[in-house]
């Protein structure tokens, strides 16, 4: 079974998550404790893709137009509460491995070396239906 998890921040939070107004110390505990993560899923074989996202202003949401140009605005939208900023594509056993993988992926160390709890969305990669 496939599994995307998905990191999510606050959209109220400044540009890089609020990482960039960690000391230096603590965004380098962050970054040693998600590669920490990686290798582990690699070494265990359950580590398909991971990947941390762009921030606003920078991304864009791009609509198709009957007949003509693309519409491209900044995204994400205004309304959004979250942001994602980084996923795991994890192949596990069990839902329940999971489920495991992202609670770790959540106590990631913040400011002060605690853990900040981050919510992690876990979702089954999907096949595609039969066709016929």
């Amino acid at each position: 079974m496939k599994f995307m998890l998905m990191m999510h921040v606050p959209a109220t939070a400044p540009a890089g998550g609020g990482i960039m107004s960690w000391a230096p110390q603590e965004i380098k505990a962050h970054v040693q404790f998600m590669q920490d993560l990686n290798h582990d899923l690699r070494a265990s074989g359950e580590l398909v893709a991971a990947e941390g996202l762009d921030f606003p202003p920078r991304p864009r949401i791009v609509k198709a137009r009957p007949g003509g140009e693309p519409l491209v605005t900044d995204g994400p939208f205004a309304e959004t509460k979250e942001l994602l900023v980084g996923f795991w594509i994890v192949q596990c056993d069990t839902p329940d491995r999971a489920l495991a993988i992202a609670a770790r992926a959540s106590a990631a160390p913040g400011p002060g070396g605690a853990p900040i709890n981050m919510p992690i969305e876990v979702r089954e990669v999907m096949s595609a239906p039969p066709v016929g």
